[in-house]
């Protein structure tokens, strides 16, 4: 007979799927609210997929749920094995999900990362029709609580478990036509969005922390505005690495100026139920960033 080490172990999708709403949940208890089962029958769950992958997967203390390292290996491939199992029920089946889905994000991260991602599931899903609202991310939150959105992808600091779930962390940097737009300029001139923003607020926390006097040279709410702003060499401004375009320069601590924390993207789902389309656009997202990330650490 053939010892456990040796045999094939066939992984719970219903197993994973509950561990996944848990993560996205944060909570034994709303992930189970999300399923329709009990708090015990969650944890019974858990326990099962753990003693099937061998590892502990989640560190559990009274508040919330944290990955653990054997987690965070584990949860972008449980993403991509529910999509896969979700894409071909819908194949065979034929019974393609349908309805409308708001979706809002910050211009410049809809700009970048979402078209591909969102052009993949509208070809997988053409039943579903997709409203996309970029704003800042207060005025999304706002839409969000409104009932306006379905999803809304937002920016924001590291927070605790209850502010969504964390599906893109960005390195920040300090970007301007040239190197010459500091020199003999007594204060930093920066180019904002207007307030509240992640990316405003770190600029001037970095700089009066580390003691650099700085003033508002141009403040626009449109990314395009902020370029065009920056080629014509009216400032700098901060700028997730990703995303700063290739003919401008990043500038650094050989300018004087201070390093940047990381800023990180996180999926909000409305409090109210949120239709089936919504569910899967949700997971799509998270699939596809997963996997985008993977690809990033693989190339670093």
């Amino acid at each position: 007979m053939p010892n456990r080490a040796q045999r094939n172990i066939n992984l719970d999708l219903d197993l994973i799927r509950t561990f996944v709403t848990i993560v996205e949940a944060q909570n034994f208890t709303r992930a189970g609210e999300r399923l329709g089962r009990s708090q015990s029958a969650v944890s019974l769950q858990m326990r099962r997929l753990e003693d099937q992958v061998g590892a502990v997967l989640l560190s559990r203390d009274p508040r919330h749920v944290v990955l653990t390292e054997a987690g965070e290996i584990f949860l972008p491939q449980a993403r991509r094995l529910l999509r896969v199992n979700d894409e071909i029920l819908a194949e065979v089946r034929g019974d393609d999900i349908e309805g409308e889905v708001r979706l809002g994000a910050p211009e410049d991260f809809a700009t970048v990362h979402l078209p591909e991602i969102l052009g993949q599931f509208a070809r997988l899903h053409p039943k579903v029709s997709l409203t996309v609202t970029c704003d800042l991310t207060l005025h999304l939150l706002d839409k969000l609580r409104e009932g306006q959105l379905d999803l809304a992808l937002v920016k924001r600091e590291p927070l605790g478990p209850d502010q969504g779930v964390r599906v893109w962390r960005e390195p920040l940097v300090w970007v301007a036509a040239d190197k010459s737009v500091l020199d003999a300029a007594p204060l930093a001139p920066l180019i904002l969005a207007p307030s509240p923003c992640v990316y405003r607020k770190r600029a001037i926390a970095a700089l009066e922390a580390a003691g650099r006097a700085w003033r508002c040279a141009y403040t626009s709410p449109s990314l395009a505005g902020q370029h065009a702003a920056l080629r014509a060499g009216l400032g700098i401004t901060v700028l997730p690495r990703d995303m700063a375009p290739p003919d401008l320069t990043v500038l650094g601590e050989a300018q004087g100026l201070p390093p940047l924390p990381d800023a990180e993207i996180a999926l909000l789902r409305a409090r109210a139920a949120v239709p089936t389309a919504a569910v899967r656009l949700g997971e799509y997202v998270l699939s596809a960033l997963d996997r985008r990330h993977a690809l990033h650490a693989a190339g670093a």
